[in-house]
């Protein structure tokens, strides 16, 4: 079967002048273009376009969507990997809403006591699932960052708050497809986005080469931190921290 344009817009959600955006910037060009100029798609146009939504959902950018729908090969591990992926944030979700509806809960309690909240309960329970638990685990065990990312996270608004969730989010993803695609820890895209990460954090604040390691090998000796990473996908962990490892030898001698 065959879909215009305008059809696929109405099915997908999304705009026709997006998928013309899609089309020019190479993402997703239509099965074939009629002699009116109309573009016209098939079914692996609507299953790639599922791809690209999904993986937006998830906070990718466009260009890194370019370099993993380039890199896959089959459609179904494909799709199973976006579906770990939007599961890993599914249950991020769910422990937000528990969060919340346990804080309203003893909100209402706390008042009909007349007592603190927090007379009866860890205050450490008010943030369970506020930020991903890879990032707040991985804080834990290094206070001085932790302290440079509190100072910097209260200068900040709520929007760039989450923006900056999502970027890291997005960063376990785009390494996950790596590791699908076959490049080793130390391949230069797989470095390239451990630079990223580096110069994230040097931003706010200096990073020895021996931090950097700790934080790398944390992903993997931390059992939460590691659940998190693995919930994305199996052997991710151990990924990061090797590509690390392999990052803090060539640069950070």
């Amino acid at each position: 079967m065959r879909w215009p344009i305008a059809e696929v817009a109405r099915m997908s959600g999304v705009t026709a002048r997006t998928l013309r955006h899609y089309d020019e910037i190479g993402l997703l060009p239509p099965a074939r273009i009629g002699t009116n100029g109309h573009r016209y798609y098939e079914e692996p146009q609507l299953l790639l376009l599922q791809q690209i939504l999904v993986l937006r959902a998830l906070g990718v950018g466009l260009p890194e969507i370019g370099r993993v729908l380039a890199e896959q090969v089959d459609e179904v591990e494909a799709l199973r990997g976006h579906r770990r992926r939007l599961l890993a944030e599914r249950d991020r979700l769910d422990a937000l809403a528990e969060t919340v509806s346990r804080t309203i809960a003893e909100l209402e309690q706390s008042r009909k006591d007349g007592m603190p909240m927090t007379a009866v309960n860890r205050p450490e329970n008010l943030f369970e699932g506020v930020q991903p638990a890879q990032y707040a685990d991985s804080l834990r065990e290094f206070p001085e960052h932790a302290d440079a990312v509190g100072r910097r996270t209260a200068t900040m608004s709520q929007e760039e708050v989450e923006a900056g969730h999502r970027e890291r989010t997005a960063q376990m993803i785009r390494l996950a497809d790596l590791l699908a695609a076959g490049h080793p820890a130390d391949a230069a895209p797989v470095q390239a986005e451990i630079d990223a990460q580096y110069q994230a954090l040097s931003r706010l604040r200096a990073v020895s080469g021996e931090e950097f390691r700790a934080m790398g090998r944390s992903c993997v000796d931390n059992e939460r931190l590691r659940t998190a990473y693995e919930a994305i996908a199996p052997g991710l962990a151990t990924y990061q921290r090797d590509a690390v490892e392999a990052y803090a030898a060539s640069e950070l001698r």
